[in-house]
């Protein structure tokens, strides 16, 4: 039985420009390493590490995550072995983002990228996208999933620290489309050379930190990403499924008040009233009872005014108590005919709901006022008890709508934050 592959061990040597020792870490699949004291670009497969290119950085970056970091990822052993930073212009601000690479001697490479707080597990596709129009905008799909084209912008490679395996220097320049799914992106980068796909996922930063054991905390995120997963994902739908549910619990329940509320009628006349006249227009009704529990009172008025209005002011007053519950009703009814046709506003009649009266014995006094100038008018008044209020049932409907709709706002300013970003922003640009 032969004996487990061992990985290949870490190779040191020193750098030709300032001597200060350097580790491979890649063995064989490194093609090119950066000096961490010089910057000088080496070309790993030379025996003597030719200087490829000498890199004078405006800023040296150090990276969140040093290199040499292993942690465990996704279950299985990666070391941090290469870190870069790239920038996009958007309307002449530069937009910077990190990339760090990560090496396991038998999985490969992958990445991981940050950009204001948000990370990003990024690892190269084999399988190559299909890109189409849909709806006008440009959408690619692979593995099953579809995704929407966000921005495309000629990224520039401005720092480098570690080793890559592949020839990598400073000033490089790949033409870079992202297509969102959120929490996945879709990117590809197109150099004169070749066109790389790859895939990565929205991963929060406590992951990383715990994973590869990192000291503190992770930066703060700051916005919202591209491809960041929106908190109101499903509770949209859930809380207006809810809602739904509430409201035609709301509807049932007042659908029993309308059948076990009697609507009885108690009292009913009708009157004549003339604006100017001498008798004092206030009047009382004769006593009526109201019978059983405490319950809603309508008073109902319907006139035969036109083109003209009314205003009655009225008390219901208990006649054992001589508590008097005051309130007042407008009619006003105004119709025509212009060049837009037939109009109305208004009606001839109206009702008030008073709330909450005890049972007992009552009457209503009643004092109309009309303009002076009008003529005679005729009017009838009706009186039920246990009325249902249809005013509640309304107002409970709109509270239990608030609740949903703040969450869909909420969800629309997050997803109109992410695509204000975008090349799709109303603005007609953004950052990265």
């Amino acid at each position: 039985m032969s004996a487990p592959a061992q990985p290949p061990q870490v190779k040191a040597l020193n750098c030709p420009n300032c001597a200060a020792p350097l580790t491979i870490r890649g063995f064989e699949h490194t093609l090119t390493v950066v000096c961490p004291n010089c910057l000088s670009v080496l070309d790993a497969k030379d025996p003597n590490f030719a200087i490829l290119e000498k890199f004078q950085a405006k800023q040296r970056v150090e990276p969140l995550i040093p290199l040499g970091t292993r942690g465990k990822w996704r279950g299985d052993p990666w070391e941090v072995i290469g870190f870069q930073v790239r920038t996009i212009m958007a309307d002449g601000v530069p937009y910077s983002w990190s990339e760090y690479l990560l090496f396991n001697p038998f999985k490969g490479f992958r990445y991981l990228t940050e950009y204001q707080g948000h990370w990003n597990d990024v690892t190269v596709l084999r399988t190559l996208p299909e890109v189409a129009m849909s709806s006008g905008n440009r959408i690619a799909r692979v593995l099953g999933q579809t995704f929407r084209h966000f921005q495309t912008a000629e990224a520039e490679t401005t720092f480098v620290l570690g080793e890559f395996p592949w020839r990598v220097h400073a000033g490089e320049r790949a033409r870079v489309m992202d297509f969102v799914a959120p929490p996945r992106m879709l990117s590809s980068e197109q150099t004169e050379s070749e066109t790389v796909w790859s895939l990565g996922e929205y991963t929060a930063g406590a992951r990383i930190w715990e994973a590869f054991q990192l000291p503190g905390k992770p930066p703060r995120p700051v916005g919202v990403f591209e491809n960041q997963p929106s908190p109101y994902t499903g509770s949209v739908k859930q809380i207006w499924l809810l809602c739904l549910f509430l409201l035609l619990s709301l509807l049932s329940v007042s659908q029993l008040f309308l059948i076990f509320d009697r609507q009885e009628k108690v009292f009913e006349h009708s009157y004549d009233f003339k604006p100017g006249a001498t008798q004092e227009a206030s009047f009382v009704t004769p006593e009526f009872d109201l019978k059983g529990r405490t319950s809603t009172v309508e008073v109902e008025i319907s006139t035969d005014i036109a083109n003209n209005w009314a205003y009655f002011n009225l008390a219901l007053i208990n006649t054992e108590t001589g508590q008097a519950l005051d309130f007042g009703r407008e009619v006003s009814y105004y119709y025509g005919r212009d060049s837009d046709g037939s109009w109305s506003e208004g009606g001839p009649h109206t009702t008030a709901l008073v709330p909450s009266v005890p049972p007992g014995r009552y009457y209503l006094r009643v004092e109309p006022e009309r303009d002076p100038a009008a003529s005679g008018m005729r009017y009838g008044i009706v009186i039920r008890r246990d009325v249902p209020s249809m005013m509640f049932l309304w107002i409970a409907a709109l509270l239990l709508v608030i609740p949903p709709a703040f969450v869909t706002f909420r969800a629309m300013g997050f997803e109109t934050t992410r695509w204000r970003e975008s090349d799709y922003a109303p603005s007609g640009g953004g950052g990265d």
